[in-house]
């Protein structure tokens, strides 16, 4: 059965490429987006079915959009009626180059510098010691202290930091213990999760409180006062279910690392490097620095002092910065060709309940977050849900354009399920330990949950006139 399987992720977007465009909505698309329909189809099923490895898949995403969708494609998909947009070439192979890329490459070079001179395992002592032995706190631990760190500065920052200090711990699991995938799964659970937690925490909030209205605006503080308990259950619940799921069989954990325990210069420079760049990434409202540009520091200073040698950076996990930019790239072709808007004007939501269209709205958000970035999701999304929240009868009764869009944004965070939903996903998936289906299976269950009490609290705030 799996040859077939196989066989559907090709037949299936063929299939697509080859309809009449008429077929997918009453007004009929372009050509360009029928394309990017049948390049998302592919892209999907092959993340999730895996036939081919999904870095694989990411660098033939990319190749199908620069032949089939690009302004320098092959003239035969570049003619026609009701063609569309073609997408810039140079775009989609900048997606190699993209600001997220780069963070992740900063993030790499912390965590491979902090191996290399066993700084992570130092740190995993200090941080982790005040938690005990028993590897159950442990994991709460772990999710804690990355969620966080999370609501203020980056979560893929955040992510690459924690697992370079997880790394240590994984080791000390057998290969049969699923507890390793537990602790994999607990560092992006903790960064997605906790980025809900304030406005600056994760881009959809801070997209979100551009489009709040005057008269209803929500302060920093008022913010996390309904963000933080929603952030609290959502972590406990997940803390819960990772070990539900992936039961762990060690009774203790011993944290006797070796660490670093001879200083000297190297160690003194990875250190300080390490330090400066999370205060930095930490700062950034007072240097006016992005964590893009902060996120290179650590690159140029390791490869000029020789603490990272060209033999070291065999080691840097390049599958999952082609992975990283195969989503960009899926992201991109959604939004320049205007499919993404495109679906969203389609759906028709005249005579429906106030809540039933924040659901619908709700469960777009998150299916979108789970294929593409949470902030082309909330950029795409909150703009026409702010004009629906406008005109809407139904929309006005709960609460208008604030209401739709405070859920639109928490949705967005619901992006879980695959490597590629999110950069904490992706970073935890390139520890080795995690297997899609594991991810699928458990962030499935925590968007589904999530969204659940996402409207729970929409109704809350409702009932106290907060929103």
């Amino acid at each position: 059965m799996k040859w077939l399987k196989n066989l559907l992720v090709f037949l299936i977007p063929a299939a697509v490429l080859i309809l009449p465009q008429y077929l997918f909505f009453s007004d009929g698309i372009t050509a360009v987006e029928q394309r990017v329909i049948a390049i998302f189809l592919f892209a999907a099923l092959s993340w999730i079915l895996e036939p081919i490895p999904i870095y694989a898949t990411s660098i033939i995403v990319i190749l199908l959009e620069l032949v089939l969708i690009s302004d320098k494609g092959l003239v035969l998909f570049r003619e026609g009626e009701n063609l569309g947009n073609l997408l810039s070439y140079k775009e989609l192979i900048g997606t190699f180059a993209s600001p997220i890329i780069i963070l992740f490459l900063g993030g790499f070079f912390l965590a491979l510098a902090a191996s290399k001179y066993k700084v992570d395992q130092s740190l995993a002592q200090i941080l982790l010691k005040p938690f005990g032995s028993n590897p159950k706190l442990i994991l709460l631990g772990l999710i804690l202290i990355t969620a966080v760190f999370s609501m203020f500065m980056s979560n893929t920052a955040t992510t690459a930091m924690m697992l370079s200090i997880v790394a240590p711990v994984l080791a000390l699991f057998d290969m049969q213990d699923k507890g390793r995938i537990a602790f994999a799964l607990a560092i992006p659970l903790g960064a997605n999760i906790g980025g809900m937690g304030s406005p600056i925490g994760t881009p959809p909030n801070a997209i979100a409180l551009k489009y709040f209205s005057a008269d209803n605006m929500i302060t920093f503080g008022e913010w996390m006062m309904f963000a933080l308990p929603y952030v609290i259950v959502m972590l406990i619940i997940g803390w819960f279910l990772l070990m539900y799921l992936f039961p762990i069989q060690k009774t203790t954990l011993s944290f006797n690392f070796k660490g670093s325990r001879k200083m000297n210069n190297k160690i003194l420079i990875v250190y300080i490097t390490f330090i400066l760049t999370i205060l930095l990434w930490v700062t950034d409202f007072i240097h006016g620095m992005n964590a893009y540009i902060v996120a290179l520091y650590p690159v140029g200073i390791f490869l000029s002092l020789n603490i990272v040698n060209k033999e070291d950076l065999k080691f840097i996990s390049w599958d999952v910065l082609w992975l990283v930019a195969g989503g960009i790239a899926l992201g991109l072709a959604l939004d320049k060709s205007g499919l993404a808007v495109h679906l969203v004007n389609s759906l028709s939501f005249d005579g429906l309940m106030g809540y039933v269209i924040v659901i619908l709205v709700m469960l777009l958000s998150a299916l979108m977050a789970n294929f593409m970035s949470n902030t082309a999701t909330a950029n795409l999304l909150i703009p026409i849900v702010a004009v629906m929240g406008t005109a809407i009868p139904g929309l006005l009764d709960v609460g208008g354009s604030n209401t739709i869009i405070l859920a639109t944004a928490l949705a967005a965070s619901m992006g879980l399920c695959l490597p590629i939903s999110t950069p904490p996903n992706a970073l935890a998936f390139a520890t080795g330990f995690i297997q899609t289906k594991f991810m699928v299976r458990f962030g499935l269950i925590m968007c589904l949950i999530g969204l659940i009490l996402i409207l729970g609290l929409i109704v809350v705030l409702r009932n106290i006139n907060f929103l």
